[in-house]
C-alpha cells in the first residue's frame, strides 16, 4: 500500500522554502537547467514572501507525502483581476495520481469564486504533461520565445485563460478536501 497523500490548502512557515528546494532538486536533474533557473525561482518566491504571501486573493495547495512536502500549485494576485498560476511541481513519487489535473481544476474554480477575470502562467515547452493539463483546462499559449536560457536552449511559453469567456472549458476537479488520497490519474 502506498503512503498517504494529503492536500493542505494553507501555507505554513517553511512552505516557500520547500517550494524552492523542490524546484532546485527536480528541474536541474530532469531538464538540465542550471543555477540561473533556481535563482529565478528564488527571486520570485522571495518577491511573493516580501509581498505578504499568502494575501487575501492568493491561494496555495500543498501536497504532502507521509507528512513531508511533495509538491504545490499556487495562485497569486497580480492585480487588475488577473491571477498567476505558479510553482506547479510534484515530487516524482506522487506523480501519476491525478493531482495536477485535480488541483488545477480546484485552483481555476477558486479563482472564479474570487472574481478573477483571467489567469496566466509561464512555463517551457518540454513540460509536456503539464502543458496537456493547462490546455485541457482551457489555457492557450499567447506568446513564446526560443533562445538560450538557464544554460541551454529553451522555448519559454506564456499561457492565459479567460475566465469570463463562455467557451472556457471547466477543468475536472473533485470537491475540496484535506483527506488523504491513495490513487488517481495525472
Amino acid at each position: 500500500m502506498s503512503a498517504p497523500i494529503d492536500i493542505r490548502r494553507e501555507c505554513r512557515p517553511g512552505d516557500l522554502d520547500a517550494i524552492l528546494a523542490l524546484h532546485a532538486s527536480v528541474y536541474p536533474a530532469e531538464y538540465g537547467v542550471n543555477s540561473e533557473f533556481v535563482a529565478q525561482v528564488a527571486d520570485r518566491v522571495a518577491d511573493a514572501g516580501a509581498a505578504g504571501f499568502p494575501r487575501e486573493r492568493d491561494a496555495a495547495w500543498i501536497v504532502e507525502l507521509d507528512g513531508e512536502f511533495a509538491g504545490s500549485i499556487v495562485l497569486t494576485d497580480e492585480g487588475d483581476d488577473t491571477g498567476c498560476v505558479r510553482w506547479v511541481l510534484f515530487d516524482p513519487r506522487v506523480r501519476g495520481r491525478g493531482l495536477g489535473r485535480r488541483l488545477m481544476g480546484e485552483l481555476i474554480e477558486h479563482a472564479r469564486s474570487l472574481g478573477y477575470r483571467r489567469l496566466r502562467l509561464e512555463t517551457f515547452s518540454e513540460l509536456r504533461a503539464a502543458a496537456a493539463i493547462y490546455r485541457d483546462a482551457g489555457f492557450e499559449v499567447v506568446a513564446e520565445e526560443t533562445g538560450p536560457r538557464w544554460g541551454r536552449e529553451i522555448t519559454y511559453q506564456h499561457y492565459e485563460l479567460d475566465l469570463q469567456s463562455s467557451n472556457t472549458r471547466r477543468a475536472s476537479s473533485r470537491p475540496s478536501t484535506n483527506r488523504s488520497i491513495s490513487s488517481g490519474v495525472v
